[in-house]
């Protein structure tokens, strides 16, 4: 999904974890610029870390096919972020049609699925070619996948998954987001593969950003 046009390709997923390491810096000739390779946000952003951890943020959509290309890079590299870094993933909806979508991701999360199914949406939806977008489509898919019909349904349709929707929605726009898939940190910055030229660099921008929140430095 696109507000603007976001640049990204085969190439810009093909790095491994190993090449994330926070010493990825000192081998740069040049820093990260504000302004060019990230936004600093003229307003912070809510965060909901505890204190002493520095939230990292990736902004998605499971129809985007961008982060579906993105996602298994970016789980290897979230598995190696350092203890104090607490990261999330937020789905989007920028219309309200993507609202279901959301609302699947926060069920899931709540029945503590994340992990197990998270990239089987995006396979189902890019590899398999499946329209989930209705909330009776998301439902039978996910019954398919043997996950209890009323359990899923009451977690899909209560309040608290739709108050998360909501609050995803504010944070996306308290973000000034523009497309996906996007990183955000501390509530302060904003970066993605058209500042930072491809998401394996907005990865490499993301750790730098979390390095100057842990050393006090404002970027």
């Amino acid at each position: 999904m696109q507000r603007r046009d976001f640049f990204a390709g085969a190439g810009s997923v093909a790095v491994t974890a190993a090449m994330l390491s926070p010493s990825w810096v000192q081998a740069q000739a040049k820093a990260p610029q504000p302004g060019v390779d990230f936004i600093k946000l003229d307003k912070p952003a809510p965060v909901e870390a505890a204190a002493g951890k520095i939230e990292v943020i990736e902004f998605f959509w499971y129809n985007c096919g961008h982060c579906n290309a993105f996602e298994p890079v970016l789980a290897s590299w979230a598995k190696a972020l350092p203890k104090d870094v607490a990261f999330k993933r937020m789905p989007i909806a920028f219309r309200s049609d993507s609202v279901p979508q959301q609302k699947l991701f926060f069920a899931l999360e709540a029945m503590g699925l994340v992990d197990k199914f998270h990239a089987r949406v995006f396979a189902a939806i890019h590899g398999d070619r499946q329209n989930l977008t209705s909330a009776d489509a998301i439902t039978a898919w996910v019954v398919k996948q043997g996950v209890d019909k009323a359990k899923f349904l009451e977690n899909f349709n209560s309040f608290s998954t739709s108050t998360k929707a909501t609050r995803a929605t504010q944070l996306q726009n308290a973000y000034q987001l523009e497309g996906v898939p996007a990183m955000g940190v501390a509530g302060l910055y904003y970066t993605d593969g058209s500042l930072a030229k491809s998401m394996d660099r907005a990865l490499q921008v993301t750790e730098f950003l979390a390095a100057q929140v842990r050393s006090g430095r404002p970027a």
